[in-house]
């Protein structure tokens, strides 16, 4: 039988988040321009989970990635590269008949028409990802398994693992889900939109764009949203430059058996509250995987036990961390720094504004604090 076993057990001593999908090597531009222009490109890696994994470990959580790459040397790179980050890598699988995914970006901001990726992951090791080939053990040794609607949509093995992964059983540990619809890699397929309401219905923890909503479901605005996801517990909706608005339940929804599995509503124990969180004021240099690291402080400040507030606030944080670097990836500010900018009231916290450097250890807090 494939899949775990009902009531898989954690590890004795668990890691804090265990994330699972595809990361690529990925070539950043030397200069501005079209990808036909560029002459040249530095190396570095992208991946949402492993993203949300490196800024969990950089913040001091034991975080562990769980993905598929090739018995190559972009494979090597990736696994090394993840490691430094402190990243729990032991699960990782290698293939030797598919290759590492690559891809390759313009510097220009992925919202603008100008912006170009050009990705190389057809037929990827990770694609190869399905509910025979991966280890379970692993992907259940977390307090916190963090999935992405990107794994669902690179094959149909990989869409079925996502199922085996959301299913309701005992002792799975809290399903975090980013929607994370990527228009492109679905290749027209016309389920997209109904897959990913079907698997975040069935997480605990669901981060989604207001944008992306629209665009996959046409739905507008946060408590629409919040309708048509009516069973995680704690649902996110960002919502750009004017920030985030969180919905939880007092209780976790209740019963996830076949209702929850064919996707009809689970019985919610009681109402929301609905947190709206503003966003900080930031001078970005590159609006690349700003939303991992919103769900790596949104999940860091959720395993501390902190108000909801307090997770969008570090939330916030991360994401400027990045934005503010050309890369998917930066050190955090420090544990003891954010929560001190968390702690602001709510009009020092609006007069906040984030410019490159703002996450080195000399620097104040009232030092990136505008008059």
């Amino acid at each position: 039988m494939s899949g775990p076993a009902a009531g898989t057990a954690a590890a004795a001593t668990p890691t804090d988040v265990v994330c699972l999908g595809e990361s690529m090597v990925t070539f950043l531009p030397s200069q501005p321009g079209r990808l036909a222009d560029v002459p040249s490109f530095g190396r570095g890696i992208g991946g949402a989970e492993s993203n949300v994994a490196c800024a969990l470990a950089a913040a001091g959580h034991r975080a562990a990635w769980v993905g598929r790459v090739g018995a190559d040397g972009f494979g090597d790179h990736l696994v090394e590269t993840i490691a430094s980050y402190g990243v729990d890598t032991s699960a990782v699988r290698r293939d030797p008949a598919r290759p590492t995914g690559v891809y390759f970006r313009t510097a220009t901001d992925r919202g603008t028409d100008t912006h170009e990726v050009a990705y190389y992951r057809a037929g990827s090791a990770a694609s190869a990802m399905s509910p025979e080939n991966v280890p379970y053990e692993a992907l259940f040794a977390g307090r916190v398994l963090h999935l992405s609607g990107i794994t669902a949509a690179l094959s149909p093995d990989c869409l079925a693992l996502l199922r085996e992964l959301t299913a309701p059983r005992p002792g799975r540990p809290l399903v975090s889900f980013d929607v994370n619809h990527r228009p492109h890699l679905w290749r027209g397929c016309a389920e997209d939109a109904s897959v990913l309401l079907e698997l975040a219905r069935r997480a605990d923890l669901v981060f989604v764009g207001e944008d992306e909503a629209e665009e996959a479901w046409g739905i507008v605005g946060a408590e629409a949203i919040r309708a048509a996801l009516p069973e995680p517990s704690v649902l996110v909706v960002k919502r750009g430059s004017a920030g985030a608005t969180v919905f939880a339940s007092e209780l976790r929804p209740g019963p996830r058996g076949a209702e929850a599995a064919a996707g009809t509503a689970a019985l919610a124990a009681t109402t929301d509250t609905v947190t709206p969180v503003p966003a900080l004021r930031v001078d970005v240099v590159a609006a690349v995987g700003a939303g991992d690291a919103f769900a790596a402080g949104f999940l860091s400040a959720t395993l501390r036990g902190l108000p909801v507030r307090d997770r969008a606030r570090h939330g916030h944080l991360m994401a400027a961390a990045v934005l503010t670097v050309p890369g998917d990836l930066t050190d955090p500010p420090s544990r003891d720094r954010a929560d001190r900018l968390v702690a602001l009231d709510d009009a020092a916290w609006g007069r906040l504004r984030l410019a490159p450097g703002w996450t080195a250890a000399d620097r104040a807090p009232e030092e990136v604090r505008t008059p």
